[in-house]
């Protein structure tokens, strides 16, 4: 089974390729926008510059790439349930615009780090809850 979409990084030097814009010779193998366009077929093919941070969708209608409007947040897969959109915050110590994937709600995929915060204070908000129960019982709660 073939992925249903690609993201790629661009990278300065093979921008052209990545993008389907270079002539190659009839001995040399296809390039990646050939391959994923013509012989896997994958439906979205996403490209992300962060030199510049221009993020590009192209969606394959018919045989072909066609690009795809890249909406306020991004692109809405409504077959995958999911958008892919840029995000400006800081991951990984590094403040900068991300690709990031959001939800039905438009709400941004929390990333292993943001889900393990977001556990951690609701474990703290619950122990708050309970410690005046347990002290009504006259037992008192461990910091």
């Amino acid at each position: 089974m073939n992925p249903f979409f690609v993201v790629e990084l661009l990278l300065p030097g093979t921008e052209r390729e990545d993008l389907g814009q270079n002539l190659r010779e009839a001995s040399q193998p296809p390039n990646k926008w050939t391959v994923y366009e013509q012989i896997l077929r994958i439906p979205y093919y996403f490209v992300f510059n962060r030199y510049n941070n221009e993020f590009r969708a192209f969606e394959l209608k018919g045989s072909r790439y066609q690009p795809v409007s890249i909406e306020e947040q991004g692109v809405w897969l409504e077959q995958a349930e999911l958008g892919l959109g840029l995000w400006e915050g800081e991951y990984q110590g590094i403040d900068r615009l991300w690709l990031r994937w959001y939800d039905q709600n438009n709400n941004w995929i929390p990333t292993p780090a943001e889900q393990e915060a977001q556990r951690a204070k609701q474990e703290s908000q619950r122990a708050e809850r309970l410690a005046p129960q347990l002290r009504a019982l006259g037992i008192e709660p461990e910091a």
